[in-house]
């Protein structure tokens, strides 16, 4: 019996398969052997049974878990009637001066991180939007200044030289064609609605 003893390595999963009733016949009596030698897996062995016990005792305590019989609704309506106080505008308000503080202190304890994260990104999403109303405004000049430009030469054209009248003609033919081709489109939309 001490050969065995000493054979026997001490494995707790032994100790979990005993406990379990996995463990048969010589395999049994060798680990009931083992345990009359070997002190650590018998504490480990009373440590898993009153484990077990302490379970055991826990779950079978039905009192503990009793839930009432219409729980669902309860919760539900619990919970529906708490939000209550956020269809008011003074609760709204609140929350909202609570999620900018929440959103500034959060940005304050990241630090770097937060520049990098959400202010470069900003920061440049406004150079580059400033840009481009910077580059429609020039454009918006440049085309201002050419049709003022354009005007004042036709109007000298047409008050202070003689060939005044043909010019009215050429810019009459020209107003003339714009609005047929206006007509025509015009035309063809009604055609295609119908």
């Amino acid at each position: 019996m001490s050969d065995f003893s000493s054979e026997m390595a001490c494995e707790f999963e032994d100790v979990a398969a005993y406990l379990d009733g996995e463990l048969s016949g010589t395999a049994m009596t060798r680990f009931e052997d083992h345990l009359k030698s070997c002190a650590q897996c018998a504490s480990e062995l009373r440590s898993q049974r009153q484990l077990l016990c302490t379970l055991e005792v826990a779950f079978n305590d039905s009192r503990s878990f009793a839930l009432p019989q219409d729980f669902t609704r309860i919760v539900t309506t619990r919970a529906e009637s708490d939000l209550s106080g956020m269809r008011k505008r003074p609760e709204r308000r609140r929350a909202l001066k609570l999620c900018a503080i929440l959103a500034l202190v959060s940005f304050a304890l990241m630090g770097a991180a937060a520049r990098a994260i959400v202010i470069d990104p900003v920061r440049s999403f406004f150079r580059a939007t400033g840009s481009v109303l910077d580059l429609c405004w020039q454009a918006a000049s440049e085309v201002a200044a050419s049709v003022a430009i354009f005007v004042r030469v036709i109007g000298r054209a047409l008050f202070f030289s003689q060939n005044s009248i043909g010019l009215l003609l050429i810019l009459v033919l020209l107003g003339s064609i714009s609005f047929l081709l206006f007509l025509i489109a015009r035309y063809h939309r009604a055609q295609i609605v119908e």
